[in-house]
């Protein structure tokens, strides 16, 4: 694919998700109960220091993050964004919530103790790179916490997986069947804390490089 159409294809897809960004959260609201269970309280509640969210969304993690993380959260939808700001002032949060590109962050090299990305890997166009850049901007003993769609433990469930990605990866650019873990174990992170359910399809991780110490915070 040439830059040009890749291009295309990215606006493309940024004007998609701005245009669900008004009722994404209850349409988001059935999987949430059903499928994510706590994730966005176990994921948040281990942030510590200067904290990246990548792939804020509509900021529906903002009310589970501790006092006194450093929050800044990054979105390449204006529209998704502007809902996560509305958010963070109702829920009385400072924030530096920003458009960014998750494959090309704008932040220094080692400039964050924590970087979270909660199911929105699925949907970044090239997962590896950005999986590369929240390493890149992690800080040494810094933790990596992610949470997202993978493919099932289960082989008829797995096999439903691929026909649905036959349908929307070309539409919305979603998938399925990416592997996070893997990727970030390519990276150097070892998890300290790994949890699958609901038949194998949600992986929630916090992870460290291998011989560092992490920093996370105990989930109750």
């Amino acid at each position: 694919m040439s830059f040009n159409e890749t291009d295309r294809r990215h606006q493309r897809l940024r004007r998609l998700w701005d245009r669900h960004a008004a009722d994404y959260d209850r349409r988001m609201g059935i999987a949430e109960r059903r499928y994510f269970r706590d994730t966005r309280a176990w994921l948040a509640g281990q942030a510590t220091g200067d904290t990246l969210e990548v792939a804020v969304g509509t900021g529906l993690n903002l009310p589970h993050y501790p006092p006194g993380v450093r929050l800044t959260g990054v979105e390449w939808s204006p529209a998704m964004l502007e809902q996560a700001r509305r958010r963070a002032a109702d829920l009385g949060l400072t924030a530096d919530l920003r458009l960014g590109d998750a494959q090309a962050l704008a932040f220094p090299d080692a400039s964050f103790d924590t970087v979270l990305c909660s199911f929105g890997l699925c949907a970044i166009p090239d997962g590896r790179a950005a999986i590369a850049e929240m390493a890149r901007v992690l800080r040494p003993g810094g933790t990596l916490l992610l949470a997202d769609h993978v493919p099932s433990t289960v082989p008829p469930v797995l096999a439903l997986q691929v026909l649905v990605d036959a349908v929307t990866v070309p539409l919305q650019g979603e998938h399925f069947r990416r592997r996070p873990l893997r990727w970030a174990r390519e990276l150097g992170f070892a998890p300290v804390r790994h949890e699958r359910f609901n038949l194998g399809i949600i992986e929630r991780f916090a992870a460290v490089r291998d011989g560092s110490q992490g920093r996370a915070r105990a989930v109750p």
